[in-house]
């Protein structure tokens, strides 16, 4: 990609003035790290609060008499049945039942909706939606915002110092705090936090004030890999692709029961059809034996020196204290405790499959 084609962040200014050094992610020049390093950040997310640019997602905001309709077509939701600023992690899938794009879904009115979608596939979700909006009574608006996440046991805290109140909203629920807002209780880091749609301007003095606060400190896209798979949260490209579907992937509990029975959305007799003969690979968690973290792509064997699967995630986990990773394995060996071997370079590393997360999660639920 030359740099031409490269897209820039709303707020690049800010992350060049804190010492950012910039990589490309899914088109994008996109802060990866700041002076204190990935471990310091990735800690003090965990223990503090993380302050993270994620204006390369983008929102859609739909609306209209068909809009559940839409969401029920184009997503296995049952959109109806969402309360009032509840959200709910869904997908947008293909005939064969393969994942396009992992989105978030917030119900803001009777018929309107926020659907928050993954960076890479942006465009793609826009021209997939407006294509399926023709045939019902729905208008697809995508918004200008920067989107802002705040994440770690003490966001909540840093936002109230900051003048934004939290105070009732639990986990997976957004509304609308002022004009051109959308603010929800969620998050990529397994920890407590929110995640926060905004004008830029309003956007530069919300990050000015949370600077502000020795609690609040700026995390690239390296810490939020890491934290993300520490709390075995897929990636959209990496663990999840249109090749993979939801009962492979492990992700089946997001979709209600009534809706794998009977619910029309693209891709449900397929669905239907995998779950009926069971899915071939499993997605498991990884715990390489040592220190040396198995990286994407590496091949996985049995002990026999059968191939087993490969690893689609991996890196080195701060807060686990050793390499965590994710993959995919044969059905048959997806059990807790089965020894695999990664090929690392063509050595052989001994790797157990661990359950998900690796890090317990701290979502404020109640």
């Amino acid at each position: 990609m030359t740099g031409d084609d490269t897209k820039h962040l709303p707020l690049e200014d800010l992350h060049a003035a804190a010492g950012a050094r910039f990589g490309a992610f899914a088109g994008w020049s996109m802060p990866l790290t700041y002076p204190a390093g990935v471990m310091k950040e990735h800690l003090h997310t965990r223990e503090h609060a993380g302050l993270f640019d994620i204006s390369h997602m983008k929102l859609f905001e739909i609306s209209g008499s068909g809009t559940v309709a839409l969401l029920n077509r184009a997503c296995p939701l049952d959109a109806g049945a969402l309360e009032m600023s509840q959200s709910k992690y869904t997908f947008f899938l293909n005939e064969a039942a393969g994942i396009i794009d992992d989105l978030i879904v917030t119900r803001l009115g009777q018929q309107r909706f926020m659907v928050v979608a993954n960076a890479g596939n942006a465009e793609a979700d826009e021209k997939h939606l407006r294509a399926l909006a023709m045939d019902f009574e729905a208008k697809v608006d995508a918004l200008d915002r920067v989107f802002l996440a705040i994440q770690g046991p003490e966001a909540w805290a840093a936002l109230s110092r900051a003048g934004i109140e939290t105070g009732s909203l639990l986990f997976m629920h957004g509304f609308e705090p002022r004009e051109n807002w959308f603010m929800s209780r969620s998050g990529y880091t397994g920890e407590d936090g929110f995640e926060i749609g905004l004008p830029e301007a309003d956007a530069r003095n919300l990050i000015a004030k949370l600077l502000e606060d020795e609690r609040v400190m700026w995390v690239g896209l390296a810490a939020r890999d890491s934290l993300r798979l520490e709390a075995g949260l897929c990636l959209h490209g990496l663990d999840i692709t249109p090749e993979i579907d939801p009962a492979s992937a492990g992700l089946m509990w997001a979709i209600p029961k009534e809706v794998r029975a009977s619910g029309a959305f693209i891709g449900a007799d397929a669905l239907r059809a995998i779950l009926e003969r069971g899915p071939a690979q499993k997605r498991v968690g990884l715990k390489p034996e040592g220190r040396q973290p198995v990286r994407t792509g590496a091949a996985l064997f049995d002990a026999d020196g059968d191939p087993a699967g490969h690893v689609t995630s991996g890196g080195f986990g701060p807060s686990a204290a050793h390499p965590v990773a994710m993959g995919y394995v044969q059905t048959s060996l997806a059990k807790p405790g089965a020894k695999l071997f990664a090929d690392v370079r063509g050595t052989k590393i001994p790797v157990d499959i661990n359950p998900l997360p690796f890090t317990p999660h701290r979502y404020r639920k109640g």
